[in-house]
């Protein structure tokens, strides 16, 4: 059954966060799904930084504040699910490294990226409300943070090198 996640994503330090409305789809990837619903209902997102924006392209967020809560979820890897809509603007697919490879990553897409569903992306929502705020998502400088720091150190790190960043501040299922 369809269900709704809302996101207080904070675009700035200091500033109010904005709502981002998603519509989940249990019926278009039912793995990805499930683990979504698991991640935000154990307060994962809260406090996760977009490490990862790519204007035209996509924003990537899902690696834990906290380094001890990533590497619960983050070395927990779920199966594929068959690609049954495709990654077009607004929609939100996990992150993967390759076959079974999805844990908490997701990103938001920019622009139509069909090209994405051939690589097995399955789509698992889609902005329903809000997409004007991940339009203005933090474009990190330089080449943006470092993955493997970020998940040994998390928002450490992020306060450290990267303090501009835009972050989920709550997600919560409707």
């Amino acid at each position: 059954m369809v269900f709704e996640v809302e996101l207080q994503v904070r675009l700035k330090p200091g500033e109010a966060p904005r709502p981002v409305l998603l519509e989940v789809h249990p019926e278009w990837s039912p793995h990805g799904v499930e683990r979504f619903k698991q991640l935000v209902e154990s307060g994962f997102y809260s406090q996760a930084r977009f490490h990862r924006v790519i204007p035209d392209f996509i924003a990537q967020v899902g690696i834990a504040a906290d380094p001890a809560v990533y590497a619960k979820w983050g070395n927990s890897p779920i199966k594929d699910d068959p690609v049954k809509e495709s990654n077009q603007r607004g929609y939100v697919s996990f992150a993967m490294r390759g076959p079974d490879t999805r844990s908490c990553q997701i990103f938001f897409n920019y622009k139509d990226n069909r090209d994405l569903d051939g690589q097995g992306f399955s789509p698992i929502a889609i902005v329903k409300e809000g997409m004007e705020v991940i339009d203005k998502l933090t474009v990190p400088g330089g080449k943006g943070p470092d993955q493997p720091q970020l998940k040994e150190q998390g928002n450490a790190y992020l306060d450290s090198a990267f303090p501009d960043l835009s972050e989920i501040v709550e997600a919560k299922v409707r």
